[in-house]
């Protein structure tokens, strides 16, 4: 009867499986040591066990060992050394994919000990004579480069690849030059900036134009869109050349694949700036329309970012899609992001021949279940009020349609509108005033309670009882926020302006109210602004309050026009999504040691930064004596860096200065306070605090000197001494 050995584990059974002596057992042991690192288990333990399966014929199990070593190779490097000569064999098999896998598995091992026993292999794979083996080496040369780009330039690897443009395949065309523009990317941002004859620059020449445009419409998808991103990169020599590329370029608006599209508008509207025939513009712009169109079938992610691309193709093409308002009416599946990217772009393209059709369907989605969807509808309408002024009058109506649905965030939404409308159309729709009025206890959000106080005080004098609805929001004006306090103030002086002899007891009360019992420095400070106004020159005051304020209007454009044009040159990529420049949300370069080293140079900066800090702030307590008028001569107290010496003597300094302080502010307040409650006592006829003493003398009339400043010494001594060195910090900030 033998005995059983006891189970020890997953990873135990595991190795005992990849030492079978069964071949079928071993494939099966790697099959599940893949599947539990593709879930998160840590299996780096059985490294060794699986290299010992690496030299087999099964190219599926040989497939697995290679993705097994590419996941640890970074915690092992000491054991990948042992797979070197497996990869030199392989990519000398017969069989081009075992070739290939080779060398595509070691440019992905990025260990250090690995890469120079991959050049010659790599070397052999560029001239190799299958096209499926050269394109693999070519992406495996930019993967070199960002590891060690020294090692890349001084085995020729660069000229090579710069030959293989002209490769008969296009597909090695496609890699190769995705592989210059991956080396390109990465020496331009390089520190120190590389030369511009450098042979890592990839420079688009003619001839290299002719001969990836050659390759454009025969490699795959992911092929075509390096070469596009490589076309809007190049600077054409004349308008014929820029015609010829866009003529090249516009059969890939059928391509099925959306990123191909995107890339193919993208090079048509960068070589567009050199074409000037119009006639030609026209008809780019006409076969751009359709693909565009074709996007928006796709699932919700890809319409969102093809929405956010056509956003910005609006802006610089407002006749682009002109005609296909229809394309961009919501469905009731749409997602949320979806939906408000479509009604920002309808509003863009609304016209008077479409603007019936707009406002129909803008008012059903006034009636969705959504509340950020209806409120961004019911804004779209009054954004169309504002851009078309022949359907201003059929907005109104829609809006006061809504308002009349006496639903509340509709009504509250459908105020703030109507206050725009105001603005762009001063006294055009007064017969809606007594309506929005009407709704006054149906607004419960602050804007919404501005925008209806801004229409009453602007509107003052044609409502009869217009100090009652402003005297509502008086007589709550401490319990409202900022927003709907400050534009109760303006209205109830517009009010006064207008109608000064029925509301003069409701702006002192407001005044009153806001000058002493408010909380905000603003409104505080405007209320006393007014109140000067009103005291001194009411003349004045109605000119700046009731001044004449220009029409608003909603720009065309987004962003900067400058911005714009950048953002066309990056469509298909998270710049054109964002509508923001590729710098503000991607770093440049990769963390390596010379990122580390240069993190350590600048803490110790901010070590010496901290002790100039303290300089500057010795030298202005140095300036504050200036004001000693004392004949007695103040002690010498070191300044400079003599003063920084000195400083660190306190446990809150040094701290300070280490970086090791918990609580930098208490530690700055201890420091100057201590500094502040010594210089008080320099000497019996010389404060340090010496306006303090000039103050105390004058006040109380006392001709002599001496005894002005020794009142001036007790003044500063019975103050507080960590509260004066806060307001001192304070001042000095």
């Amino acid at each position: 009867m033998s005995i059983r050995a006891p189970r020890k584990g997953e990873n135990y059974e595991l190795s005992v499986d990849l030492n079978s002596e069964y071949r079928d057992k071993r494939k099966d042991a790697i099959k599940r040591v893949i599947a539990s690192m593709t879930v998160g288990k840590d299996v780096s333990g059985l490294f060794p066990d699986v290299l010992k399966n690496m030299q087999t014929e099964d190219l599926e199990q040989k497939k697995l060992v290679y993705l097994y070593l590419m996941n640890y190779a970074k915690t092992q490097p000491e054991l990948v050394i042992l797979a070197v000569n497996t990869f030199v064999k392989d990519s000398e098999d017969p069989n081009p994919l075992v070739r290939a896998l080779a060398i595509r598995t070691m440019g992905c091992l990025r260990a250090e000990r690995i890469i120079d026993y991959l050049c010659d292999p790599l070397n052999r794979a560029l001239k190799d004579e299958n096209p499926y083996v050269r394109k693999t080496a070519a992406l495996c040369v930019a993967k070199l480069y960002d590891l060690k780009p020294s090692l890349v330039i001084d085995n020729g690897f660069l000229s090579r690849l710069h030959e293989m443009i002209a490769d008969s395949n296009p597909m090695v065309v496609a890699n190769t030059v995705a592989a210059l523009t991956d080396i390109h990317k990465t020496a331009s941002t390089a520190h120190p900036p590389v030369p511009s004859s450098d042979p890592a620059i990839f420079n688009i020449t003619p001839h290299i134009l002719n001969k990836i445009l050659i390759a454009l419409n025969e490699c795959t998808e992911w092929g075509r869109v390096a070469v596009l991103n490589a076309l809007s990169r190049y600077t054409a020599q004349d308008e014929k050349e820029s015609e010829h590329i866009c003529e090249r370029v516009v059969p890939q608006f059928q391509h099925v694949n959306g990123s191909v599209v995107l890339a193919a508008v993208k090079v048509i509207m960068i070589h567009m700036r050199g074409v000037r025939r119009e006639d030609f513009t026209k008809q780019l712009v006409r076969k751009m329309a359709p693909p565009l169109v074709t996007l928006l079938s796709s699932p919700p992610e890809v319409q969102w970012v093809a929405l956010r691309n056509v956003n910005l193709l609006l802006q610089k093409r407002p006749d682009l899609l002109s005609n296909e308002m229809r394309v961009f009416f919501c469905k009731y599946n749409d997602p949320l992001y979806v939906k408000v990217e479509k009604l920002d772009i309808m509003v863009r393209l609304a016209n008077d021949n479409n603007v019936d059709a707009l406002l129909s369907e803008l008012k059903e989605y006034a009636s969705e279940v959504d509340v950020d969807f209806v409120r961004k509808s019911i804004k779209a309408i009054g954004q169309t009020a504002i851009s078309i002024e022949s359907s201003a009058e059929r907005c109104v109506n829609v809006l006061l349609d809504l308002i009349g649905t006496r639903v509340s965030y509709v009504v509250q939404e459908a105020v703030v509108v109507m206050k725009d409308i105001f603005r762009k159309y001063p006294s055009t729709y007064e017969g809606v005033i007594p309506t929005l009025c009407a709704n006054l206890d149906e607004l419960d959000e602050p804007e919404a309670k501005a925008s209806l106080i801004w229409i009453i005080g602007e509107y003052a004098e044609k409502i009869d009882n217009a100090d009652e609805l402003l005297g509502t929001f008086v007589d709550t004006f401490t319990e409202e926020s900022y927003q709907v306090q400050l534009q109760t103030l303006t209205a109830v002086v517009k009010l006064f302006l207008k109608k000064p002899d029925s509301s003069q007891g409701i702006v002192q009360r407001v005044l009153d109210t806001a000058t002493k019992d408010c909380e905000s420095p603003d409104v505080r400070d405007r209320a006393y602004i007014y109140w000067r106004l009103l005291s001194t020159d009411p003349g004045a005051a109605k000119a700046v309050v009731l001044g004449h304020r220009p029409p608003i209007s909603i720009p065309r454009t987004t962003v900067s026009p400058a911005l714009l044009e950048e953002l066309l040159g990056e469509i298909s990529s998270l710049a054109s999504v964002y509508h923001k420049p590729a710098e503000t949300f991607i770093g440049h370069g990769r963390i390596g040691a010379d990122a580390i080293q240069r993190k350590g140079t600048e803490s110790s900066d901010d070590h010496a930064f901290a002790q100039k800090a303290f300089r500057t702030v010795v030298a202005g307590q140095q300036a504050e004596n200036l004001l000693d008028f004392d004949d007695v001569p103040a002690q010498e107290e070191p300044s400079g860096l003599a003063a920084t010496r000195i400083l660190p003597s306190t446990p809150a300094a040094a701290s300070f200065l280490s970086g090791t302080s918990t609580n930098p502010l208490g530690d700055l307040v201890s420091i100057f306070g201590g500094m502040s409650a010594s210089s008080a006592h320099v000497g019996a006829g010389g404060p340090a605090f010496g306006g303090v003493g000039i103050g105390d003398g004058v006040l109380g009339g006392t001709s002599s000197g001496n005894a002005s400043f020794g009142s001036g010494v007790d003044a500063v001594g019975s103050l507080d001494t960590g509260h004066k060195a806060q307001e001192d910090l304070l001042g000095l900030f």
